[in-house]
């Protein structure tokens, strides 16, 4: 017989036992609040809110913004970040509470707070690895081109980046190519990232707050490209004091100006730069009187806090370089505008949704009505894109949300004209949409492992309208020639793709001080630059792929070891090693014309790729001395039926040995020096292996049909640079001057190697070094702030 007295008991104990396990939960509550610069209101990315008693925390997202849901209790908080003080409060959490730091630079205090030198350790507590992040302080420190800070160039200096040379565009992450690297400011894609052909970069470091790369691991909310991700992040401006910084140069000033709309809640920043070598001209005289060969950019944001859940953000970059003689006329550049909006529906979900448009065109042209030529191109890209956080407990942080963007190819408007007639060689537009959704947990499992995984989907529509061609077979190698075509009718698809893209990470904690990190991720890549030139120039295309390329992918695992030592975590150091396989790699027959060829993708070979690799990095970051020492093994091959006898061979950006130290020292108060020097491996080429021989006219030629069969020799230089800072640093008025030698034992580094028949005997053939750069490039600039 039932017992229902006693069923009724015992439904009433696991009653009892719910509700308390509820009303357990239910005394958790949320800290949450957003850390800033004491100085200048600015949020600060990536700043440690530790707790001691939990001996765990969190880590601010990319607006300054935390969130930890803990049982309530008294708690001690330390909020630290690099460069700054630790300010440590005493937290009573009795319900859901808001927690705002303002952290003051070194040297400075807070009256409020207690103030302690202890350092963050996120390089070895973070689940992300391969990544790389350059405070703008360090950069202005270190030597430089024409005494000009550059992003670029310092990204340059990490380990697993090269690139093929000095005055290259662009550069090179762990085997892949420049076009591989996903460059973002404010979220917008920048598809050139040099001013002057390489020697410069877009960025304007007095505008930069951020800079971080990530080479492996990369989240699912990133996709597009498959090497590298480099997110620059623009200041908000000082939203509490007027501030003026700039510079004048040898070869180019910079300016900009920051200030506080409505103090405390809103406030801008303005910086611009020109250079001005084409104001001397004419002086010179001839010729060069009336040209002109100059760059400039102009970068802007606007932030507006509405209340305590909504902000918004408003940026932009305009820069351009023009070069203009009597015969000839070029010019390119990027534009992009970026609009955002912070959203908190609770003290747990976090929105961050963002608009972008982003346009790189350039423009080429010979000015004259009877014999004349003029080329247009350009790619433009739209973008809405809603990212959702949400901090569900200690342990947990789900990132989901999705983006699509509208891509615009514009390959070429042209017009040729001889004679007075003028004909039109443009080509037709292309369109692509590519969309994608991704979903992502970052676990935390006991004290020692955390886990971040997850997976991003995406698909690639071609888009109409336009005429899509087929091509016919032909050996490996060689042109394969249309045999059909068909028109499509506007936004009409033409082809479609679609790609799966997991996402892993995994920390072990091995003790307080050392960590091992895995990562796995597999990247799709929908657009692809067109270019058989040694390096990047403004003239090369981008296409999307179509019903004649594939989608490039990437699948790479790294495993690394981390370790932070000395009393403060002065130093830390990483080994990582990585292997990458490539699918569908574009490239080319011997003598592809890929300019202005309806045809082109005849002329376009795909193959397979690899590359592997050890990255070593020790970095010192406190004391009078600070620097780093990275040095990187690397191979990257790729294999392609047609090429070098359908067997391996290294790519042209292949450097199996890289050596760079970086070193800054503090000789007095006013005082600072630095250096940087760099090795590395040559690259590789294609030499002749016997040569022609008609009517006395020797020609070179490969008969072997090897590529990259010889390495030109390595490169080294070294940079130094003198710092003279101002006596007083209270007051409104500081400049400071830079003194910095460029190739201080002026190396003669060796950018290619090319052969031609000698000019008295030419039944010889030589071989030539081309140099970029071969002397000595000494600069000074002074730099100011009010």
């Amino acid at each position: 017989m039932i017992n229902y007295k006693r069923m009724m008991q015992s439904v009433g104990l696991c009653f009892l036992i719910l509700l308390g396990a509820s009303f357990a939960y239910a005394q958790k509550s949320t800290l949450s609040g957003y850390v800033k610069d004491a100085s200048n209101g600015e949020v600060l990315l990536g700043a440690s809110v530790y707790l001691t008693e939990l001996q765990n925390g969190a880590v601010t997202n990319e607006y300054g913004f935390f969130s930890i849901k803990i049982p309530n209790g008294q708690y001690t908080v330390k909020v630290s970040y690099i460069g700054y003080k630790t300010v440590t409060k005493q937290v009573n959490l009795a319900n859901d509470q808001k927690l705002n730091v303002e952290l003051p630079v070194e040297g400075q205090a807070l009256e409020t707070v207690v103030v302690t030198s202890e350092k963050q350790d996120a390089n070895i507590r973070s689940t992300q690895m391969s990544v790389n992040k350059l405070e703008i302080k360090t950069i202005q420190k270190m030597p430089a081109f024409f005494g000009e800070a550059d992003i670029i160039r310092s990204i340059q200096l990490l380990p697993g980046v090269t690139t093929v040379g000095e005055g290259a565009s662009g550069f090179n992450v762990r085997g892949g190519n420049i076009d591989q690297n996903l460059i973002l400011i404010d979220e917008a894609p920048v598809y050139n990232s040099s001013h002057a052909l390489g020697f410069f970069s877009v960025f304007n470091p007095d505008a930069v707050k951020n800079v971080k790369l990530v080479k492996g691991g990369i989240p699912a909310q990133y996709g597009g490209r498959l090497s590298s991700l480099l997110d620059v992040r623009l200041r908000e401006g000082n939203n509490k004091k007027f501030e003026m910084n700039g510079g004048i140069g040898l070869l180019f000033s910079r300016f900009s100006v920051q200030a506080p709309i409505q103090k405390g809640k809103s406030s801008f920043i303005i910086a611009g730069r020109r250079s001005y070598i084409d104001l001397f001209f004419p002086l010179l005289g001839g010729a060069l009187s009336n040209s002109s060969v100059y760059f400039y950019d102009l970068t802007a944001k606007l932030n507006f806090t509405l209340n305590d859940k909504n902000k918004i953000f408003v940026s932009g970059y305009f820069g351009r370089d023009k070069i203009g003689l009597d015969v000839f006329g070029f010019n390119w550049g990027n534009a992009t505008a970026t609009i955002r909006w912070n959203h908190l529906f609770n003290d747990q979900l976090f929105l961050n949704t963002t608009a972008f448009y982003s346009n790189y065109d350039y423009q080429l042209g010979v000015p004259n009505d009877t014999d004349g030529f003029d080329w247009k191109a350009n790619i433009v890209n739209y973008s809405f894109k809603p990212e959702f956080t949400y901090f569900a407990n200690a342990s947990n942080t789900i990132n989901f949300g999705g983006q699509a963007i509208l891509y615009q190819f514009v390959p070429g408007t042209a017009t040729f004209t001889s004679g007075g007639n003028s004909r039109d060689i443009s080509l037709d537009d292309k369109f692509g949409l590519e969309t994608a959704v991704y979903l992502s947990n970052e676990q935390s499992i006991g004290d020692n492992v955390t886990l971040e995984y997850g997976v991003r989907y995406s698909w690639f529509n071609y888009l109409g309208a336009g005429k899509a061609i087929t091509f016919g077979d032909a050996p490996a190698g060689e042109r394969r020639e249309p045999v059909s075509s068909r028109e499509y009718g506007m936004w009409e698809t033409i082809q479609e793709y679609g790609n799966f893209e997991p996402r892993f990470s995994a920390k072990y904690m091995l003790n307080r001080t050392s960590s091992l990190k895995l990562s796995y991720h597999r990247m799709a890549q929908y657009i692809h630059l067109v270019s058989n030139s040694t390096a990047s120039i403004p003239l090369d295309t981008w296409t999307p792929s179509t019903n004649n390329i594939q989608p490039q992918l990437a699948d790479q695992v790294a495993l690394g070891y981390f370790k932070n030592f000395g009393e403060n975590n002065d130093y830390e150091f990483s080994a990582e090693t990585y292997y990458k396989l490539y699918q569908n790699q574009i490239d080319y027959i011997d003598g592809a014309d890929l300019l202005l060829n309806e045809n082109l993708e005849g002329d376009l070979l795909t193959g397979e790729g690899k590359a592997y690799g050890l990255e070593l990095y020790l970095k010192k970051n406190n004391g009078k001395f600070t620097g780093w020492v990275s040095y990187t093994l690397a191979r990257t091959e790729r294999q392609v039926n047609g090429i070098n006898n359908d067997s391996w061979y290294p790519t042209r950006f292949d450097r199996t040995h890289n050596l760079y130290v970086v070193g800054m020292y503090k000789l007095s108060k006013r005082v600072e020096l630095s250096a940087n020097f760099m090795f590395a491996s040559g690259t590789p080429t294609t030499f002749p292996t016997n040569r022609f021989e008609f009517e006395g006219i020797v020609a070179p030629h490969n008969a072997e049909n090897s590529r990259n069969n010889f390495r030109i020799p390595a490169a080294h230089r070294l940079d130094v640079a003198l710092t003279l800072l101002p006596k007083n640093t209270k007051k409104r008025w500081q400049g400071f001057w830079v003194f910095s030698i460029y190739n201080l034992y002026a190396n003669r580094n060796p950018f290619s190697i090319f052969f031609q028949a000698d000019a008295d005997n030419p039944t010889i053939t030589r071989a030539y070094r081309y140099s970029i750069i071969g002397s000595v490039i000494p600069s000074v600039t002074y730099n100011f702030k009010f």
